[in-house]
């Protein structure tokens, strides 16, 4: 069998990236596939509020959706080690036809159990006119490749009613509740059974246990007869009792809430204990789970908190990015292979993941509007200047002429278009409008981001930072009016008296870099070298900290 790298998170189709894998190298397989519907999702992301779309789309019906899935779960199949198992959360809608594709592929007898999750609460939408039964539930489908398969039996508490029914017995002295059970021999005298027969306490039976085990639990306080002449029986205290085994309907797990702190935005998100309950009942300890669509990464932090191996495939660089960082605020260190890096790569990428990645590498935050959004997709980290995101080779003068009054409306005086090319008369009109009022409108284009991006990633220029990692830099004067920031307060003496002026609260390690770079080559960066919309260095010319630094880089 070969061996898999673990803690990884490829960005790629999962079709592709699972032929790659090496055959008999997963322990358990955990699937939870876009749902065969017809929704395109709108959700609110993270703590930015960042709106981001997320494809929920099948055209050509259930035929075509199915035969996706299948070509996918062959592979998944070949992946799968002989004792390995496999989970495929679904919905109503799909389940019955995913079952018999999967039964196709793995053969009827590897079907193990449909567990049914109430993933909501009951529905109001009778009052509405739904002429329906309230769907309020998803499916997992448990599958085994081979005919032994791991498996831990999980237990859950005891109904309370069922306690108060059963164990309603309570010891005196210790409080314990406990039950009484049956002692004879099931099957009685049956030859077959080879059961003891003897005489305990005056009564004649057949016993399940030997007189020896007998006696011992009589020692023991286990047996007691309510009676002279009646049948004893054994004491079973609850509290030595493992619980009820899980069973194929869960209950007991919600829905991650609005204001659930695991949240983080993704539109079909499930709780990290629903996943903490599958892989604790099918893998161990060092197991290997994968996840092929891994969207915000729940499966890999429920197998990082279990000690498990991992890989995750998803073919969405935002989703990529975020389960990134939800395991590094773990402490976990994530190889990501396959995240855009050419002008190819993003020139393929769908419209908002292709907005998501220019925000993403501008340290920005996505326009919290879904409509209305007047040619604003974002907005530049600390002064909140907008940002315009254009998958075009030509940007010309009429894009540029619309977002000046994007800019002017924002009630700022510079903004940001990115785009893979500009006309001649977009900087044209560039110039006009710095002339004319003052604005100043800033053409990036991508094969700078791209750049910036190597140079992240080769070390030269640290990686973007968590908004509450980044240093701040205010002044009375030049507050932020939409975004709030955490600031530091600064003395009066450091202020130098002069009230207004700026004051860079702690020195930016991006900026250390780019010094660093420039002492190389026997130069000195100064006021103006350099303006990243997230550092907050500003010129100290004549009309004092709020004119913004100019880009000098090469």
């Amino acid at each position: 069998m070969s061996d898999i790298e673990t803690g990884v998170i490829y960005c790629d189709d999962n079709l592709w990236r699972l032929s790659q894998l090496p055959a008999e190298s997963i322990d358990l397989a955990y699937l939870d596939p876009p749902f065969f519907s017809n929704r395109t999702y709108e959700v609110i992301w993270g703590d930015e509020a960042e709106r981001r779309s997320f494809e929920d789309r099948w055209a050509g019906g259930i035929e075509v959706y199915v035969d996706w899935m299948r070509e996918r779960l062959i592979e998944i199949y070949r992946v799968m080690k002989a004792t390995a198992s496999l989970y495929l959360h679904c919905d109503p809608s799909a389940s019955h036809y995913l079952r018999v594709a999967l039964d196709g592929i793995f053969g009827r007898a590897a079907f193990k159990s449909e567990i049914i999750w109430k993933r909501s609460s009951a529905h109001s939408d009778t009052r509405q006119g739904r002429r329906q039964h309230g769907r309020i539930h998803d499916v997992i489908l448990f599958y085994s490749k081979g005919s032994t398969w791991t498996w831990n039996p999980v237990y859950q508490a005891y109904d309370p009613e069922y306690v108060r029914h059963f164990y309603r017995h309570i010891e005196a002295g210790s409080g314990r509740r406990y039950t009484l059970s049956d002692i004879t021999a099931p099957g009685g005298g049956d030859p077959a059974k080879r059961n003891p027969h003897y005489s305990f306490m005056g009564i004649d039976r057949y016993w399940r246990y030997s007189r020896e085990s007998m006696d011992k639990l009589v020692a023991d306080g286990r047996i007691i007869q309510s009676r002279p002449g009646a049948v004893p029986r054994q004491k079973r205290y609850l509290d030595e009792m493992p619980g009820v085994a899980l069973q194929d309907l869960w209950t007991d797990i919600p829905p991650v809430s609005a204001q659930g702190q695991e949240r983080v935005g993704y539109p079909t998100q499930k709780p990290v204990a629903l996943l903490r309950r599958v892989l604790e009942s099918s893998t161990n300890r060092g197991d290997v789970v994968l996840d092929a669509f891994c969207g915000c990464g729940t499966t890999l932090v429920a197998a990082e908190s279990l000690g498990r191996g991992w890989v995750g495939i998803d073919i969405s660089p935002t989703a990529v990015q975020l389960m990134q960082q939800r395991l590094e605020k773990m402490g976990v260190t994530v190889k990501v292979v396959g995240l855009p890096d050419t002008d190819e790569s993003l020139r393929a990428l769908k419209p908002f993941e292709f907005q998501n990645w220019v925000i993403h590498q501008m340290n920005g935050a996505h326009n919290p509007r879904k409509t209305g959004d007047g040619g604003v997709d974002g907005y530049s980290w600390y002064l909140h200047e907008p940002i315009q995101v254009k998958q075009l080779d030509k940007v010309g003068r009429e894009i540029v002429d619309t977002f000046e009054t994007a800019v002017e409306r924002s009630h700022k005086k510079k903004g940001y278009i990115v785009a893979f090319g500009f006309t001649k008369g977009a900087h044209d009109e560039v110039a006009r409008v710095k002339r004319t009022r003052g604005l100043e409108i800033v053409l990036k284009p991508v094969a700078e981001l791209l750049k910036e991006d190597r140079r992240r990633r080769s070390g030269i220029l640290p990686p973007q930072m968590e908004p509450d990692a980044r240093p701040t830099l205010w002044s009375d004067d030049d507050l932020p009016s939409v975004a709030p920031v955490r600031r530091r307060r600064v003395r009066q003496d450091e202020r130098q008296g002069s009230r207004g002026r700026a004051v860079q609260a702690e020195p930016h390690p991006r900026v250390a870099a780019l010094r660093d770079e420039y002492a190389t080559r026997g130069t000195e960066l100064r006021a103006g070298d350099a303006d990243f919309s997230d550092e907050g260095v500003l010129d100290e010319g004549p009309d004092g900290p709020q004119r913004r630094a100019t880009v000098q880089r090469d």
